[in-house]
Parts: C-alpha cells; structure tokens; sequence
C-alpha cells in the first residue's frame, strides 16, 4: 500500500525552473567583465589569510601560554592580515556585486528608467572612487616619504617595528585604484548597454 507524500514536505524544484533559477543567481552577483571575474577570483585566494592569521595565533597561544615566550611580532601580523582582507574586500564585493543597497525604488521602475538609473548609479560610484583614490594618494605618500621627499615607510612604533602602516595604507590605494578603474568599466557597459524589453513578474 503506497503512502501519499506530505504536503509540506521539501520537493526539488522542476527542472524546467532550472534556467530562471540560474538566471536569478547571476543577477544577484553578476560578474560584468574579466577584470570584475579576475578580482574574484583573487578574492577568493585573499580569504585563505584568514586562515592564515588564525594559524599564527594558534602559534602565539602556544608559545605564551605553553612556553612562557610570547612573541612580539603575532599581534601586529594579525592585524595587518585582516586588514588587508577587510581593504580588499572593496574591490571583489564591486566585482560580485554585492555590495548592500536598497531597491524599493529600482525595482519599481521601468525598463528604461532602470537602465539610466544604473548610468547614474554607475557615475556616481566612478566620482567617489576617484576621490577616493586621491585622497588615498597623498594618505600613502605621507606614509611612505619623509618631509624631504625622500623614500621613508612610517612604522609602527612597537618593539619589533613592522612598516606595516604604511603598507596598509598602500593596500588602501591600490584596492581603490582598483575599484576605480571597475567603475571605469561598468559605467562605461552601462552606457552600452539598452532597457530590456522583457521584464520578469
């Protein structure tokens, strides 16, 4: 005697809905072009430092707790690692697009007013870019040359004394360096790009 399935238990979709399915995914994180796949992907290998900074914490546990012999340099190189992560994260949530934003008023527009939105939306992240980016400029040259002009990394000031502050504010610069020029491209596939005629329901 067969037994009826329960309405409320889970069902596969019908792979007739695979396409819509995988249609949905791509926009909510498209990649637009192969710098924004490139950056990805490099996204993806610049998470593995988080593994990274929790192994040498591991490390600085081990050696203060177990052996009485902190180290000096564990902390710094910690933070350093996550900053370099958190910086980088810019560029391959541009990349993803998957950045955070509200879209009461997008997803209520049409067709047409939805492709000028995305030209507008797309200039006004390409201006906060550049700005950025120049302000990042002067930022990591005060950090790296000396009242003189002359090649100088600023440093932290501890016992070991990494230049790592310097070097993040360099991250800094080039991870917006990087959008920028993400936004170059997106602005410009905006201004390329024509309303769909054809709008899902």
């Amino acid at each position: 005697m067969s037994q009826k399935t329960p309405d409320n238990q889970y069902r596969s979709p019908p792979t007739h809905d695979l396409p819509e399915i995988l249609e949905t995914v791509e926009e909510i994180a498209p990649e637009r072009n192969a710098l924004d796949r490139l950056v990805a992907r490099g996204g993806r290998a610049v998470s593995w430092l988080v593994l990274v900074a929790m192994g040498i914490s591991v490390v600085e546990v081990f050696m203060r707790y177990g052996f009485n012999n902190p180290t000096s340099w564990v902390h710094e190189t910690v933070v350093f690692l996550i900053a370099v992560i958190f910086v980088l994260g810019g560029p391959a949530a541009m990349a993803r697009n998957s950045h955070i934003r509200v879209k009461v008023l997008y997803d209520s527009a049409g067709p047409r007013l939805k492709c000028w939105m995305d030209r507008f939306n797309d200039l006004l992240t390409l201006i906060f870019c550049l700005t950025m980016t120049y302000a990042a400029f002067h930022m990591f040259w005060g950090a790296s040359h000396n009242p003189l002009g002359e090649w100088s990394l600023e440093r932290s000031g501890t016992s070991w004394n990494p230049p790592f502050p310097a070097m993040v504010k360099g991250m800094i610069l080039f991870a917006l360096t990087l959008m920028a020029l993400q936004a170059t491209l997106h602005l410009w596939q905006s201004l390329k790009a024509k309303p769909r005629t054809e709008e899902a329901r």
